[in-house]
């Protein structure tokens, strides 16, 4: 029995007529009529009476006529949905992001845009250092992750740079640099040569924290470090307490916290913030490839600079 012999017999089915049905299935009517008595060989049942007018289902033809519908229906659904995975419209994608990637308006803009155009997918999001969520691609816990530092060991992996932001200067409040408040004059870097700095972890984001030192070598003066956040988010909270400043991300300044003051940044050399995506490189999934494409294509079209001072 083939699927074909289901679609003849329902449309027969369904005019009552053989001639009517092969005219809507745009074939004679012999050939249906063979196909029909086919069908019913192979049953080894008598599917449709044949009346002088037309034909007329038996007990065993109804009870066929509704699974063969649903049958065929049950195989359109698996046709509709193997299509629709495949252009990506179906299935399941997991997002890994640092801590300080959503306060980077890129970041929710674009996840917003996924949901929208794909409502069919489920989306996971997962937040980690960056070094975690390196090795969760690898173990394909997770099928893009939005970074802030590059990769040192990028086997397997294609890290796209997306955009960068300035950094800004986070400080106590009631330091003598946070007198003038955000929007004072930029602060030279060098102006920090006394002072203690709180640092983001170099084991989670080694890429910052590389950039935040070699900047202040090249500003004239080796940073004094007094702690080491887990989290770069974490290093407000050291900074509200009064154990020293910290250079983050210009977005995080969007993160309004009692305690902490932020600075602009002059001169040169700046330490620049990046944002990436790394995703697997022989990941072959449509889901992955078109939320890939939504993040390349958003970019490029971003207003730059991003939240530069």
């Amino acid at each position: 029995m083939e699927l074909r012999h289901l679609r003849y017999f329902i449309a027969v089915a369904e005019e009552g007529h053989i001639t009517r049905a092969a005219e809507r299935l745009g074939m004679q009517q012999p050939p249906l009529s063979q196909q029909i008595r086919a069908l019913e060989r192979e049953l080894d049942v008598q599917l449709l009476r044949r009346l002088p007018r037309g034909v007329e289902l038996t007990e065993a033809g109804r009870a066929l006529l509704s699974d063969a519908r649903a049958i065929l229906a049950h195989i359109d659904h698996a046709f509709t949905t193997t299509r629709r995975t495949a252009r990506g419209e179906l299935g399941r994608l997991v997002v890994g992001f640092t801590s300080s990637a959503p306060f980077h308006p890129f970041v929710p803009r674009v996840i917003r845009a996924f949901r929208d155009g794909a409502p069919g997918i489920a989306l996971t999001l997962e937040e980690s250092g960056t070094t975690e969520l390196i090795e969760d691609l690898r173990h394909e816990r997770v099928d893009a992750a939005f970074i802030r530092t590059h990769v040192t060991d990028p086997a397997g992996l294609t890290v796209n740079p997306l955009l960068e932001e300035a950094m800004l200067l986070a400080l106590p409040a009631t330091h003598a640099f946070a007198a003038c408040g955000a929007d004072g004059l930029p602060l030279p870097l060098a102006a920090l040569a006394a002072e203690t700095f709180v640092v983001y972890r170099r084991h989670a984001g080694p890429g910052l924290y590389d950039a935040i030192i070699a900047a202040c070598h090249a500003a004239g003066f080796s940073p004094q470090v007094s702690q080491e956040a887990p989290r770069i988010v974490s290093t407000l909270n050291l900074v509200a307490a009064g154990l020293g400043v910290a250079l983050v991300p210009a977005s995080l300044r969007r993160m309004q916290m009692d305690g902490v003051a932020y600075r602009g940044l002059q001169g040169t050399p700046q330490p620049r913030a990046p944002l990436l995506l790394a995703t697997r490189r022989a990941d072959t999934s449509a889901v992955v490839r078109r939320f890939i494409d939504l993040v390349r294509q958003t970019a490029r079209t971003f207003p730059r600079p991003v939240l530069s001072v």
